[in-house]
Order: structure tokens, then C-alpha cells, then sequence
């Protein structure tokens, strides 16, 4: 599957409920981004970190791609996975993963990359396919491909946020259901946001 899938991890964000520097908290024996890394690795996909140039960042095994350095929104990070995904082919998968998404599985990343591509949406685009869970869309756990850079630029350029823009794009849900496929669904969307979502993970670890 190398160069038809790129899995990005979106490392962009401020922080600023942990202190900052999001990538480098430790969960366990690893900085929190190696979590999903470990996860992207095991499933035998490429992989990227997508950073602000000036995101602190640990020692990486992968290449780091730079989202624009002024203003935060994710659909900054988004988008310059999806840039890089299209210098590597047209046709490249790109699945969007979050830096602080510690529990998601290298068997979800692997059937994210490959569900349902062959079909088309509107206007002749392929499918997105966005995770739900916990009544949520998780776009930050989802499937893009770079047909979509046109629609999330005009969404960024709207200010709609990154669920909106997902949805704009309207994308195959996967639910609750085909979640439990690859684990408890809440656990494989739980995201670390605050102190206490990170010592929450320190126990779920």
C-alpha cells in the first residue's frame, strides 16, 4: 500500500488545555504521539506528522510535513496532509488521524485506508468516510482523499469548523457498529485533551 495511503497525524493544535506541547506529553513510556504512530506502523502505512514550524515536537521516525505557521484551526493541519498526499499520487488515501488519540487500532487505520474507495460521491469525488462515536462525528479519525482540498479550503475560508467542513463533503459514516469490528468504540476515539483525560489514559493504558 506504500503511496496510495498516507496516514497524517495532526499535530498543529495549541495545547493549551495541557500546557502546550501536546506531542511531547507522556503517556506510559512514550510521548503521546507515538501512540498513534505505533499504531499507523503496525498497520504497515506510511505515515506523517503534520506540525506548525513551531510545534516542539520529540525525536521521529517519520517525516514531518509543515502547516501554515499563523492561525489555528485543524483544517490547516488537513489540508497540508492532503498536499502531500497529492504530490504522492492523485489517488492517495489520506487518513487523518489526531496527535492525541492514544487507543485507535492499526486494524481501524487499515480498514479506514481501504473501505469503500472505489465509490464516488457527489459530483464524481471519492468518498470521505468519517468515524462517529459517542453521538459524534470524529473527523479527525477519517478517510480523505485529494479531491477534497477544493471544498475544505472553501470551508476554511468561511471559518466553518473542521465537523462542518466534514460533513459539507458528505462522507460515509462509519458508526458505532462497524467501530466494535476493531474495539470499543469510545476507547478507540478517546482523545486527551485535559489533565484529566490524560490520567484517565494512564489508566485505560
Amino acid at each position: 500500500m506504500t503511496g496510495t495511503v498516507l496516514v497524517a497525524v495532526l499535530a498543529g493544535g495549541r495545547g493549551s488545555r495541557l500546557g502546550g506541547a501536546k506531542p511531547t506529553v507522556p503517556l506510559g513510556e512514550l510521548p503521546l504521539i507515538a501512540h498513534p504512530l505505533a499504531a499507523a506502523r503496525e498497520a504497515a502505512l506510511d505515515a506523517v506528522v503534520v506540525a506548525k514550524p513551531q510545534t516542539p515536537l520529540p525525536p521521529l521516525e517519520c517525516d514531518v510535513i509543515y502547516e501554515r505557521a499563523a492561525g489555528y484551526h485543524p483544517l490547516h493541519g488537513l489540508l497540508a496532509a492532503l498536499a502531500e498526499a497529492a504530490a504522492r499520487s492523485p489517488d492517495c488515501a489520506c487518513v487523518a488521524l489526531a496527535c492525541d488519540m492514544p487507543f485507535v487500532s492499526a486494524s481501524l487505520l487499515s480498514w479506514l485506508a481501504r473501505a469503500g474507495r472505489v465509490g464516488t460521491g457527489e459530483g464524481g469525488q471519492r468518498n470521505a468516510l468519517v468515524t462517529r462515536a459517542n453521538g459524534h462525528l470524529q473527523p479527525l479519525l477519517a478517510r480523505y482523499f485529494p479531491d477534497h482540498r477544493a471544498a475544505l479550503d472553501e470551508a476554511l475560508r468561511r471559518g466553518q469548523s473542521l465537523t462542518a467542513a466534514a460533513e459539507s463533503l458528505r462522507p460515509q459514516i462509519a458508526g458505532e457498529r462497524q467501530l466494535r469490528r476493531f474495539g470499543d468504540p469510545a476507547r478507540l476515539c478517546f482523545s486527551v485533551d485535559s489533565d484529566d483525560d490524560l490520567q484517565r489514559a494512564g489508566r485505560l493504558l
